[in-house]
């Protein structure tokens, strides 16, 4: 029975990451090769520390999403080990589909997050580039 739980939890998490990275590859994908006006005095300066802010935020944003996911990871396996300590089949059905249904809870406000700071990154490098093309 943990190896199912196990199992699940593997192609979840893998699930995950594949899209964390197709997410990633979009985000990079959107990012112009050179910047929006010639690299030459104060406006190139300016975009340079408004590029190292933006993708600081980016990076501390995903960092906190991952911490996120894989304390919520850590607490499934410890309950999943939990589980050895029901005393009939009733409480180890009850008490499966109760870490089942964390679980996919946290996958969804995972995403949810992602997608959320997604839109959040597409609306500052909008605003970002819109500026610095003015």
């Amino acid at each position: 029975m943990f190896e199912q739980v196990f199992e699940s939890l593997r192609k979840a998490t893998e699930t995950s990451i594949q899209m964390q990275q197709e997410m990633f590859k979009k985000w990079v994908s959107l990012w112009p090769v050179v910047p929006p006006f010639p690299p030459v005095g104060e406006p190139f300066v300016k975009f340079q520390k408004k590029w190292a802010e933006f993708a600081g935020d980016l990076a501390r944003k995903q960092r906190e999403t991952l911490e996120a996911q894989f304390s919520a990871g850590l607490k499934n396996i410890e309950e999943a080990f939990g589980l050895a300590g029901a005393t009939n089949p009733e409480e180890l059905r009850a008490r499966t589909v109760e870490l089942w249904q964390k679980s996919f809870e946290s996958l969804r406000q995972l995403y949810d997050a992602q997608v959320r700071d997604f839109q959040g990154v597409v609306a500052k490098w909008t605003e970002f580039l819109g500026k610095g093309a003015a």
